[in-house]
């Protein structure tokens, strides 16, 4: 991991409330894997950094976050200009498994948990395996932009209300389409707990057992494995988000203990 100065290159409003940051630091650029985060000061008036998925990246130098306005920190971050610079701590956590024998992957997106999955797409594509991805939102204005995702994947968008693409949860749409999941030799998803606990109650019933690696959007202190107040109960122990995480395998994790 390196701290860094980041030179802000663009940072847009993407959906309504939802902004797509992009900056210069090439060390995090190259060395960066998909699932992992940074974390970032967030003006003076906040102690505390905040963290962020690892988008994507691009040209060697270039890092994208793509994040929500919840509170003071990405309140701050969403107000930051072009040429602007930013003291970021990166790349950090353990990502995603991407195993050689896996050539059909299907990528599950719940709301703002697109962010750490584009980065996944586009390295599954540059090995040139075969991804579906599915996108969740609310409604259709929450619904991430097609045109920002990777080319050369099958991409389905669902959204609660209907107002585009199939009506229905992530989970629901499962239920409906268990030939993707049957066909896939790996599941990834990010979204919200009640998400991973629905995949979860599917996943017993499905005829072959996949594993499913999941990243968990957690509240976190430190971002570096020094305060423990990430730490969440896994079958083989307490385990830090930030450092031994933020992706985990499904079934190693126990969710009547998580609070995300």
């Amino acid at each position: 991991m390196k701290l860094a100065e980041a030179s802000i290159v663009s940072n847009i409003e993407l959906l309504p409330g939802y902004f797509l940051l992009c900056v210069e630091e090439p060390y995090i650029a190259t060395t960066a894997r998909p699932g992992q985060f940074l974390t970032i000061r967030c003006g003076d008036e906040l102690i505390l950094r905040r963290p962020f998925s690892i988008h994507r990246t691009a040209d060697r130098h270039l890092v994208f976050i793509f994040f929500k306005v919840v509170g003071k920190g990405t309140h701050w971050l969403s107000t930051q200009k072009r040429g602007d610079t930013l003291d970021v701590l990166g790349p950090l956590g353990n990502g995603f498994s991407l195993p050689a024998s896996a050539n059909e992957l299907l990528l599950l997106a719940g709301g703002t948990g697109i962010a750490p999955v584009v980065f996944l797409a586009q390295e599954a594509l540059n090995r040139e395996k075969r991804v579906t991805l599915v996108v969740g939102a609310q409604t259709a204005e929450y619904l991430y932009p097609k045109e920002h995702l990777p080319q050369g994947m099958e991409c389905i968008f669902v959204t609660d209300d209907g107002s585009y693409g199939e009506r229905g949860t992530i989970t629901q749409f499962l239920t409906r389409h268990d030939e993707l999941v049957s066909r896939a030799d790996e599941v990834y998803a990010c979204g919200p707990l009640a998400m991973y606990q629905e995949i979860e109650k599917q996943r017993q019933t499905w005829y072959y057992k996949k594993t499913v690696q999941v990243s968990l959007e957690i509240r976190m202190g430190c971002g570096i494995g020094a305060c423990y107040g990430c730490s969440i109960m896994t079958k083989r122990g307490m385990r830090q988000v930030c450092k031994d995480g933020p992706v985990f395998e499904i079934d190693d994790i126990i969710w009547e203990e998580v609070r995300l």
